[in-house]
């Protein structure tokens, strides 16, 4: 990582946005703003937990080992979102690694100064409680589908979801562009399995691609491809 001169504007992180205005100097003064490269570590599983990152610009994955060989994939943060944070806790380990899969930059606040902001921002602390709620129930969704739905109903699945969150771009493809592996590591697949499906959705008319990226032609019959294993 490449430690920039430049800093963010304060508005755009979920930090920033919900602590009090009387508290955004010292943000500015406690923060560092990171470039890191496209594939480049953030913070590794196993590491020491040392502060929370905030993302500005770029694509973030979190994911956990899964074997000496694999990995599966928990998220993907954009622009305002928070990683880091499963560290938290009496256990100051990073229990997921989180690797950049576009240039991005980040803005980072040690582990110090991110406690005393919480103790001092009772609405941040507030949505930061919500986040957790929400990502718990995500994965507790994940896991159920991962115990009760076809691998096509998986991957159909995480397409509508990537679909809803990140939205389309111009030409209506989808506005986050991910290798076939990693989609693959997010749906709990292997790379050969998921080729075969995307064919399928293909020849169904259902999704359409350029390159690596995806187009979802037809969502309502991409819902009702996992709506009943749920």
């Amino acid at each position: 990582m490449i430690l920039k001169k430049h800093k963010c504007d304060l508005k755009s992180c979920s930090l920033c946005l919900s602590c009090s205005k009387e508290w955004l100097p010292a943000i500015d003064a406690n923060r560092k703003v990171f470039h890191v490269k496209k594939g480049e570590l953030l913070f590794k599983e196993g590491d020491e937990v040392k502060g929370m990152f905030f993302i500005h610009s770029g694509l973030v994955k979190v994911h956990k080992r899964w074997d000496e060989e694999k990995e599966m994939i928990l998220r993907f943060a954009n622009k305002g979102a928070i990683v880091g944070h499963r560290g938290l806790g009496s256990d100051t380990i990073y229990p997921v690694s989180g690797t950049a899969l576009a240039s991005t930059e980040v803005c980072f606040v040690d582990m110090d100064f991110f406690t005393a902001t919480l103790k001092v921002n009772p609405d941040y602390m507030y949505e930061l409680l919500m986040f957790f709620a929400a990502e718990l129930k995500e994965s507790e969704k994940r896991m159920r589908n991962l115990a009760h739905m076809s691998t096509k109903g998986r991957i159909a699945y995480a397409l509508a979801s990537l679909h809803e969150r990140f939205g389309t771009d111009a030409d209506g493809y989808l506005n986050i562009v991910l290798s076939r592996q990693d989609l693959a590591s997010y749906t709990g697949t292997t790379y050969e399995t998921l080729f075969k499906m995307m064919n399928e959705f293909s020849a169904e008319d259902i999704l359409q691609f350029a390159e690596k990226k995806i187009k979802v032609l037809n969502l309502k019959k991409l819902v009702l491809v996992y709506e009943d294993q749920q």
